[in-house]
């Protein structure tokens, strides 16, 4: 295979399909020649398969890991935290770094630096070395996670193949955060709470290789100084408003512990946009906000993540609390949900062309909410698991798979070739901080039917409300995308 080198020149002739689709990232036209396009695609996919399955994966393996090592509940909150606040705050940051540093480069910098990082979770022999493992395996996937999807996107012609592109990305990373339950209990039960993390080691060391030896180095046009200050302060900001986020868990929305790393992150985070307002070359232009489809892109993103990123938890917990299933029973159970998602992602591109990108969205979102009424209308008897279990959830995540990709397509079409790590930063930071909001604000509904009352009846009522709630979220989200959300550009997806 022929690799790009560093150090290339950047007036290094394109393809000619490259430069009518991407005109400002620079690709070697030989390397791109000896790549396959299913390489590329299996190489990206692999990676991202990776960072949204270790968002969940580690759940079913708490109760272990708090016997194991000696662990607080407040520690054993971390296990999951450390990784969403480190994940979401360095996204945009990730992003950067590929268009200026190379898609390639960073995609192979963060898989090392994630890989490691699961081994060093893996061997963990007190709470404070898991916890730092963990903040690095978020540290890892913030960088990786942004280049697996600009690879795609400046590897594939923007048109049909490159939805399709997204679709296939779309569908892996959403079956790997289906899949964290399942892959979790059944791990934690057949060998140990550890091989959860160590799991990640071998393969994150065959794509490492993989991706070495397939996907040639990219990057947007020549390279220029990272924007220090705005990196810093919106990394910041980020990390800050996701801490006092999940505080809401335990500490309540009232409370100092919450309000003060809220206002704090707000504060950092507008401190950011009056820098990127001046600097010279801002670390995200402002004119990107300006673009209709990538702003509405991202408020719909933000918005589906925060109706739809808790249900995995309380489907979880509903099977396992109240219906009494093994961690890999309550796996198994989350199978069709797992498999209808990749369907509904690699549905999306059949239905764009015919449809529209936005009606498809709408229609995914519409899907789900109904998922959600229905898994609303749960007992504490279950009456059945095809019912109280397999149909709602496959409707909750068919809308979930149909949703995703037209807006991730949506919002990369809308932007420049040189901002595509940035924008595809932005999309995967919008669903992250809208998941990691509306679990905190869901958890906490939860919590208030409940009242501390750990009967089924109680618990269920709780769960009950959570999902009314997101359905409820997600008709808002459609009412936000009809208005807002423009048609698609031509060629991806909506008729021009």
């Amino acid at each position: 295979m022929v690799q790009a080198s560093a150090s290339e020149s950047a007036s290094e002739p394109a393809s000619a399909s490259e430069s009518a689709s991407e005109p400002g990232t620079r690709v070697p036209a030989a390397a791109r020649k000896s790549a396959p396009m299913w390489a590329v695609v299996l190489a990206a996919c692999a990676g991202q398969f990776l960072v949204v399955l270790d968002v969940s994966v580690v759940n079913t393996a708490l109760p272990s890991m708090r016997a194991d090592l000696g662990m607080s509940a407040i520690g054993l909150q971390w296990v999951v935290n450390a990784y969403a606040i480190a994940f979401a705050g360095f996204m945009l940051l990730g992003g950067r770094a590929g268009d200026l540093f190379g898609r390639k480069r960073m995609f192979l910098l963060g898989l090392g630096l994630f890989t490691a990082a699961s081994l060093a979770g893996g061997l963990a022999q007190a709470e404070w070395q898991l916890l730092a493992a963990r903040a690095g395996q978020g540290l890892g996937a913030a960088i990786l996670s942004p280049s697996t999807l600009t690879i795609l996107t400046s590897a594939v012609p923007e048109g049909p193949a490159r939805v399709r592109a997204i679709g296939t990305w779309t569908a892996v990373g959403a079956g790997g955060g289906a899949a964290g339950g399942l892959v979790g209990g059944a791990l934690t039960d057949l060998l140990s709470w550890r091989w959860v993390l160590l799991i990640n080691v071998p393969i994150g060391a065959l794509v490492l290789i993989a991706a070495a030896l397939w996907l040639s180095e990219s990057r947007a046009g020549a390279r220029t100084r990272l924007d220090l200050p705005g990196a810093v302060l919106v990394t910041g900001g980020l990390a800050t408003l996701a801490y006092g986020i999940v505080q809401t868990e335990s500490a309540g929305w009232t409370a100092p512990a919450t309000l003060l790393p809220l206002c704090a992150g707000l504060a950092l985070l507008g401190a950011f946009l009056l820098v990127e307002a001046r600097t010279r070359i801002p670390l995200m232009p402002l004119k990107l906000l300006r673009v209709r489809s990538v702003s509405a892109a991202n408020v719909s993103m933000f918005i589906c993540g925060g109706a739809m990123f808790a249900m995995w938890m309380f489907m979880t917990l509903y099977a396992q609390n109240v219906l009494g299933y093994t961690p890999l029973e309550a796996g198994l159970a989350l199978v069709p949900s797992s498999l209808t998602v990749i369907v509904g992602s690699k549905l999306a591109p059949r239905l764009m062309p015919r449809l529209g990108a936005k009606n498809v969205s709408l229609i995914g979102m519409l899907v789900s909410a109904s998922g959600f009424g229905w898994q609303s209308t749960m007992t504490a008897d279950g009456s059945g698991y095809v019912t109280s279990i397999m149909f709602p959830g496959i409707l909750m995540m068919l809308g979930a798979g149909l949703a995703a990709t037209p807006l991730a397509s949506l919002a990369t079409s809308g932007a420049d070739p040189g901002d595509a790590g940035l924008v595809s930063g932005l999309i995967n930071t919008s669903r992250t901080m809208g998941g990691a909001l509306g679990l905190a604000v869901l958890s906490t509904i939860a919590a208030a039917v409940t009242g501390g009352v750990d009967t089924a009846e109680a618990l269920t009522s709780g769960y009950a409300m959570a999902f009314r709630t997101s359905g409820a979220i997600l008709l808002v989200g459609a009412l936000v995308t009809l208005l807002w959300l423009p048609r698609a550009p031509r060629g991806t997806g909506d008729a021009p």
